[in-house]
Formats: structure tokens, sequence, C-alpha cells
């Protein structure tokens, strides 16, 4: 079984997320405007899990993190690390792949003001645990802001008080995963310089050094 075996490209389960996708696409005939799949290796060793498609990123493009700014930094720095075969993202055909490493998202449909509500989170989580199921025992998961860790933490049943989110910070959890935290790539972060390249790849370096270990 793959990541995505669970997934539903036609998923509308959270009827907010459903309008508000059916109005995008009114605005954008052009855009996906559906729930975005998880993206990436069949097999990978580390599972990144973002917020939510971007507007004119993955909800765009139909592929997490392409096409907008957050995916600048994230697709640069996989490719430096060399979990990408390049260094940008475009589109969806542009022959990007990544190796050892998957993309996916707490919640799979763009909500408006980028800002999903709890019940929707709740309601989506089941795609990431049905993904987490299907990884080896000894995954990496590296979650991109507060919401994505504590999407990982539900998925597989822990408790979010027992694992603080804190930029840099890993977290041994007891079925043998190792999740890492880091703040989100996003504009808002980036041109405030509370992620900078630097801190970034640092996230990258310590993944990297542990699984050498």
């Amino acid at each position: 079984m793959t990541p995505s075996t669970e997934f539903d490209p036609h998923c509308r389960a959270c009827p907010r997320l459903a309008g508000f996708l059916d109005d995008v696409k009114r605005e954008h005939p052009d855009y996906y405007a559906r729930p975005v799949a998880p993206f990436g290796d069949t097999a990978p060793w580390l599972l990144i899990v973002g917020l939510a498609p971007g507007m004119h990123g993955a909800n765009r493009t139909g592929r997490p993190f392409t096409g907008d700014h957050a995916g600048i930094l994230l697709y640069d720095t996989l490719h430096a690390y060399g979990f990408a075969s390049q260094p940008t993202s475009v589109s969806a055909d542009d022959g990007l792949q990544l190796h050892g490493c998957r993309i996916t998202n707490a919640v799979k449909c763009l909500p408006p003001a980028n800002k999903p509500e709890g019940a929707e989170i709740r309601q989506c989580n089941h795609f990431i645990a049905s993904e987490i199921a299907a990884l080896p025992h000894d995954l990496a998961l590296l979650a991109l802001g507060k919401i994505a860790h504590d999407a990982v933490l539900m998925a597989l049943g822990l408790k979010a008080g027992a694992y603080r989110f804190a930029h840099g910070a890993m977290h041994a959890l007891p079925g043998g995963q190792r999740l890492y935290d880091s703040y989100h790539c996003s504009r808002y972060n980036t041109q405030t310089r509370r992620l900078t390249p630097d801190m970034f790849r640092a996230v990258f370096a310590r993944i990297r050094a542990d699984k050498a270990v």
C-alpha cells in the first residue's frame, strides 16, 4: 500500500472548504481547486507535513508547495540535501522528482485565509494517519508549523501536550518515529526573518545526520 492509497481527490466532507473551492474554481477556472494529493517518493524515509494548499500554489497547480513563495525555500533546501532532483518547483509537469522524501499537508483542501478550522483538521486527519501507517516504523517526520505538528500527533494517537512544538526540536515518538519541527516556510515567516534559510537548512542537516547514525 502506498501512502496515498486512502486519498480521495473528490472529498467534500468539509462543507465550508468544499464551498470555498467551488467559489475559487468559478473565479479561477484554470486552477486545480480540489483536494491536493501527497507528492514524492512512494517509499520515503522522510515525510514532510505542511499546513494546507496555498491559494496560488498547490491549489493552482495540484502539487504541494508548487508555484508559490513557500515552495521556493522548501524545494531549494530539498535539492541542497539530496531529496529533490531540481531546486525549483513551478508546475506539476516540470519533471521534479523527490528521492527518499514525500510531502503532504495536514489539510488537503485550501482553507479561507489559509486558516482551517479545528473540525476540518480533525476530519482530514485520517488521511495522514493512513499515510504514516503505510510507511516504515523508523520514519522521520518533519512538521512545518504547529498545526502540522499537532496533526501528526493526532494521527498517531499521541497527546500534543507531551510533545511541545519548537523550531529545531526533535521528538522521539513511542512507535519508533522521530518528529522534527520547523517554522513554516511561508512568505510571512521568511520575509520577517522568523525563519531564515540557515535556520531551515539546519533542520535538514540534523535530519540527515540522525539518519546516518
